[in-house]
């Protein structure tokens, strides 16, 4: 076989002529797929030259005066001969690590040190602790999965389409660099950590165990491994660990509300409260909890990857270059924040929600969410299209048409809450009155929302730290009912109206 060399920002590779180059630079962490490579977000873009395929009327429409300047798709690129790839996806982003630990009862599930994880969809976090209970490091990075799509089900068709095994080994090398990162900045041997508790939605697990996804992927969508599950580092390829450290995965309650979910009940407390309390995750799966007198309620709702910045002409996550913060001036313009302090390439999800806000403020948008003038430019060369709006609106309407399907079928009220707790990493930079401004959560609410940082990573560090409050997530897990949305006419109805501005 024939060997070319490929060039992704400076570094050689071998491979065989027609890779796509998408792949290749996914694979290396170069770019991520948020769409699965189907062509359909544009986020792979790269200057190539060299001997590749010819553009494709897909990219000729994406792209324009930008492919007449050398930027393709990758993911719609192949190579052909030896070429040259330079690419600008994110490779660093502000990942939400933190978040509170309540009083619990000290009881380690380890002898020497212990390492907790949170596996999300987009971001991978880790703590690393003590025998006494003292944290010691915490690391953090995208979660390299993302080259194959950034929301579960472009994850699942690939493992489906037979790369199981190579989404498998990206996370656990991820883990693993984690871990051995974390140890180093500690001080510490990684042999000496002999236990983790490691959580994560329903199929970011299964694709960490290898578990088949398939009947996660269509109706009726049951999870057949619910977890709760202690397993051996050596079972699930975590390579920084001693082979026989036990590793304990936290209960899942459905396919698409996970052990992250269940962890962030445990972290906020809201399980053990009296009266009516509310907690959301607002993200690509947006679930939200209630609890109220006769118990807990949970749902999924697919609100779409809007607010981590597919499907948006110019969204990217939180790294640097990105608009986070957007105000409306008194003239009809706008100021804006960028992450890092630089000149803006993008905008994040923070920043979106504020843009929304902001067009509210000028009239650039009516309650519809029809915009007159379409792009509106927030500081060049960022824009929202009136694209960008309609793909808001369909994210914002989902999660606000949950919470409130919920309310309605416990027979309570937005009135009766007395605290939402807004879980995750988006949840942890979002203006909360510009939130209610939009409609992402309900108004009524915004006085009564407590942000809880990664509510999902300190409930593992609490089962890490405290076997009694791991029985306790159990226990809570199986009490947790599921409320359907998709046939749901509450839902549609709310959903309907949550629409508007």
């Amino acid at each position: 076989m024939i060997m070319i060399t490929v060039k992704i920002n400076g570094k050689e590779y071998k491979a065989e002529p027609g890779v796509c180059l998408g792949e290749l630079a996914a694979r290396e962490g170069a770019v991520a797929m948020i769409c699965g490579g189907h062509g359909k977000c544009g986020k792979c873009r790269g200057t190539v030259s060299g001997a590749v395929s010819a553009p494709t009327g897909l990219e000729e429409r994406i792209l324009g005066e930008e492919l007449r300047n050398g930027v393709r798709l990758l993911c719609r690129t192949y190579a052909e001969g030896d070429c040259e790839v330079t690419t600008y996806t994110q490779t660093s982003a502000q990942i939400r690590g933190d978040g509170d630990l309540p009083p619990h009862e000290h009881a380690p599930s380890f002898s020497e040190y212990g390492v907790a994880a949170d596996i999300g969809t987009t971001t991978v976090a880790i703590r690393l602790y003590g025998r006494d209970g003292s944290l010691l490091a915490s690391e953090s990075a995208l979660n390299p999965q993302r080259a194959f799509g950034g929301d579960v089900i472009s994850r699942m068709e690939a493992a489906l389409s037979g790369k199981a095994d190579e989404l498998a080994a990206l996370i656990r090398d991820c883990l693993s660099a984690l871990i051995s990162r974390a140890a180093n900045d500690a001080g510490i041997p990684p042999e000496k950590i002999d236990g983790a508790v490691i959580a994560g939605n329903t199929v970011m697990l299964y694709l960490l165990t290898l578990t088949d996804t398939e009947p996660l992927t269509h109706a009726p969508f049951e999870a057949k491994r619910l977890f709760g599950e202690t397993l051996t580092a050596s079972e699930l390829g975590i390579t920084a660990l001693p082979p026989d450290a036990e590793v304990y995965i936290p209960p899942c309650v459905s396919a698409f509300v996970g052990a992250d979910t269940t962890s962030a009940v445990i972290s906020s407390g809201l399980a053990g409260k009296d009266g009516v309390s509310v907690l959301t995750d607002i993200g690509t799966n947006g679930e939200t909890v209630l609890k109220y007198g006769g118990g807990i309620l949970a749902c999924s709702t697919a609100a779409g990857p809007a607010f981590e910045g597919a499907g948006i002409e110019m969204g990217m996550g939180g790294s640097p270059g990105a608009i986070d913060r957007v105000k409306a001036l008194p003239d009809g313009t706008y100021s804006v924040r960028v992450i890092g302090d630089t000149e803006p390439v993008g905008i994040c999800g923070s920043g979106l929600v504020d843009a929304l806000a902001a067009f509210i403020d000028t009239e650039a948008i009516d309650e519809t969410g029809f915009m007159e003038d379409d792009p509106v430019t927030l500081k060049a060369p960022v824009v929202i299209t009136q694209n960008d709006v309609r793909a808001a609106q369909l994210a914002k309407s989902a999660i606000h048409a949950g919470i409130r399907t919920l309310l309605h079928t416990a027979g309570v009220s937005c009135g009766d809450v007395e605290t939402l707790y807004i879980a995750g990493g988006f949840g942890s930079y979002l203006d909360v009155k510009n939130a209610g401004k939009i409609g992402l959560i309900p108004s009524e609410l915004v006085l009564r929302v407590k942000v809880l940082g990664n509510a999902s990573l300190s409930g593992a560090s609490l089962m890490l730290l405290s076997l009694p409050v791991r029985r306790r997530c159990e226990e809570t897990a199986k009490k947790i009912k599921l409320t359907s949305l998709a046939a749901n006419p509450v839902f549609a109805e709310e959903y309907m109206e949550r629409m508007m501005f």
